[in-house]
């Protein structure tokens, strides 16, 4: 089963170029997946009783078009599978046009997983009857994402393809801590755009995120970055130098879904 809802771009939510925010646009997406998974009734509210929460794992995306202020995006989403302790949401992103057409601007694929809030463990509760018939099945052809090696600032010297590098310390505050009590994901994807100019936003691109280690209030974490004219690569670890959530943002010339 498909679900659409429409985005109508409000001045608060994009940049300069007054474009939407890549970290918004993420948002938007998660928000929208909360909202069907709410009307589906598997959504937080139906989880908290029983002691879960959503978490995001993965978000792939791709653009060939940020909206501006005012513009309105229609956000079409479906289940592709809930499978190893994991649910795959894929969405497809549309513009609005004054002739009534949907013009296809991207496409993003999400991984998804139920977190026990007491143990902080992943668990699959994907038998249970609120589930059945939630799966669409249809398959959003993306290109697979790349693997992301870890970042050692030490050895950029002998690269020759860095352009910029480096690391910048976050500590987390109160406003970027949320629902479920860790820091919120669009925050992780909000400090890697600050840390280093990742793409021109008018143009199409890619994202890559993953999520591997959840952060509280207190933590510090640095955001590691290698910019190379393929695009930027960052990770972040804590301060232990475990890794925290690692991404690629590179432009592209099309979309690949």
């Amino acid at each position: 089963m498909k679900y659409r809802h429409s985005v109508i771009v409000p001045y608060q939510d994009v940049d300069a170029t007054r474009r939407v925010r890549l970290y918004t646009m993420e948002n938007y997406l998660l928000n929208i997946a909360g909202k069907v998974a709410d009307a589906m009734g598997f959504g937080i509210p139906d989880l908290l009783p029983m002691n879960y929460t959503w978490i995001i794992t993965h978000m792939n995306m791709e653009m060939l078009y940020l909206p501006k202020h005012g513009e309105e995006m229609i956000v079409e989403t479906w289940i592709e599978r809930n499978a190893h302790m994991l649910s795959v949401r894929d969405f497809r992103i549309y513009q609005a046009q004054e002739d009534g057409i949907e013009r296809l601007i991207g496409c993003a694929k999400s991984v998804w997983a139920v977190l026990d809030l007491t143990s902080r463990e992943i668990v699959n509760i994907f038998d249970k009857p609120m589930f059945d018939g939630s799966v669409d099945g249809e398959v959003l052809n993306m290109a697979r994402a790349p693997r992301l090696k870890p970042i050692l600032l030490d050895n950029l010297e002998d690269d020759a393809s860095a352009l910029e590098a480096g690391e910048i310390l976050h500590e987390i505050q109160y406003s970027d801590v949320d629902y479920n009590r860790h820091c919120n994901s669009c925050k992780y994807l909000e400090w890697m755009v600050n840390a280093v100019q990742a793409f021109d936003n008018q143009k199409p691109f890619r994202l890559d995120i993953n999520y591997v280690k959840e952060l509280y209030q207190g933590d510090k974490m640095w955001t590691r970055f290698v910019k190379t004219l393929d695009g930027v690569q960052y990770q972040q670890v804590d301060d232990n130098g475990i890794s925290c959530c690692n991404a690629r943002i590179a432009q592209i010339e099309s979309l690949t879904c």
